[in-house]
């Protein structure tokens, strides 16, 4: 049977008004993140940036994340603007490891149907994130695509493009036996072991997203599990500056072991001790009520340690000294010693 009217892509479930809208919108979030290197922005076909001057060799080093499980919190609880700042925070701590500075970020964002609100406040806080981590956002893609998400939800994915000197690039291969496990504290959960978490909160212990826990602080269960993830740009280049750094490694999922393992040479391991530092006390709820086994939390989660560095142990005092003063909370966790590669939790 043929229809009176034509079909218009608007019925079929894609509103191209409203993406324009929410461009509008966003705009004046991006232009905040702006630096002088920046040519073309946000609206167009691609976005131009400069290479900074005063690189003698300079490597760009590129990094892609996403928010996982986390996001399912955020749309339960209708709070969106915070896990912006976890994309960014995923993928610029992830450059960071090998000494690279952030240059500019990029986003996709995709949904079954648009909320030009909602988009919004998820791109907000992605220029908040670039702002915390001294980078630019100079575009990204809005992709509304019907009956691919169920009605509310949306994902994210992330794009960063960041700069380091060949010469001062980190690997890890000066890390030598001796040396110091400095770690840097977490804001919390970070953006890892989600579905371990709610499937702890919201199926095992009936909690709904607006319940208040009072063993931890008589906060909302939404306020809990959206802190975002620490971003640890400026106080890392800060360190970078003045203190030579053998290897660092952000602690996503796969915990400590996981991650530090990555830039450990050969014939080394990092013995870590765990009671060197505060573990959060989400870290212990969940530890306790979902009767997670210790070695599991470890695997599972960053247990209050969001990013470490390795150092000399001549350079340890200057480097706490530095990295507090920028505001971490900083603990030197463990050290490097002879033996299989790897990462031993004592």
């Amino acid at each position: 049977m043929e229809r009176k009217k034509g079909l218009t892509y608007k019925e079929a479930g894609v509103d191209i008004e409203a993406g324009e809208r929410l461009v509008d919108l966003i705009k004046p979030f991006a232009k905040r993140t702006f630096d002088a290197n920046v040519l073309a922005g946000i609206g167009g076909f691609g976005a131009g940036y400069l290479i900074p001057k005063g690189y003698r060799e300079p490597v760009l080093v590129s990094g892609t994340d996403g928010v996982g499980t986390k996001l399912k919190v955020a749309q339960m609880a209708n709070v969106h603007d915070t896990v912006g700042i976890d994309l960014v925070a995923m993928c610029v701590n992830d450059i960071l490891t090998v000494g690279a500075k952030p240059l500019f970020f990029l986003d996709y964002f995709a949904t079954g149907k648009l909320s030009v609100e909602t988009a919004a406040e998820v791109i907000k806080g992605i220029a908040k994130g670039c702002e915390i981590a001294g980078c630019s956002l100079i575009g990204g893609e809005t992709a509304e695509m019907p009956d691919f998400y169920p009605e509310g939800e949306y994902d994210l994915a992330g794009f960063v493009v960041g700069i380091v000197d060949r010469e001062e690039y980190i690997t890890g291969e000066g890390i030598e036996e001796g040396d110091v496990v400095l770690g840097l504290a977490s804001s919390g959960i970070h953006s890892n072991g989600y579905s371990l978490v709610r499937k702890l909160f919201f199926e095992i212990l009936g909690l709904k997203v607006d319940d208040v826990v009072e063993e931890l602080g008589g906060k909302k269960v939404y306020q809990l599990l959206l802190e975002p993830t620490r971003i640890y740009v400026r106080s890392v280049l800060a360190l970078l500056e003045q203190v030579r750094v053998k290897g660092m490694a952000h602690i996503t999922g796969g915990g400590i072991p996981g991650n530090l393992v990555r830039v450990l040479p050969e014939g080394l391991k990092a013995v870590i001790e765990k009671d060197s530092w505060e573990v959060l006390p989400i870290f212990e709820f969940i530890h306790k009520k979902g009767g997670v086994p210790e070695e599991e939390m470890f695997k599972t989660f960053n247990m209050g340690i969001g990013y470490t560095v390795v150092v000399s142990p001549r350079d340890e005092a200057k480097a706490k000294e530095i990295l507090e003063k920028a505001g971490e909370r900083v603990y030197t966790i463990g050290r490097i010693e002879r033996g299989k590669r790897g990462v031993e939790i004592r």
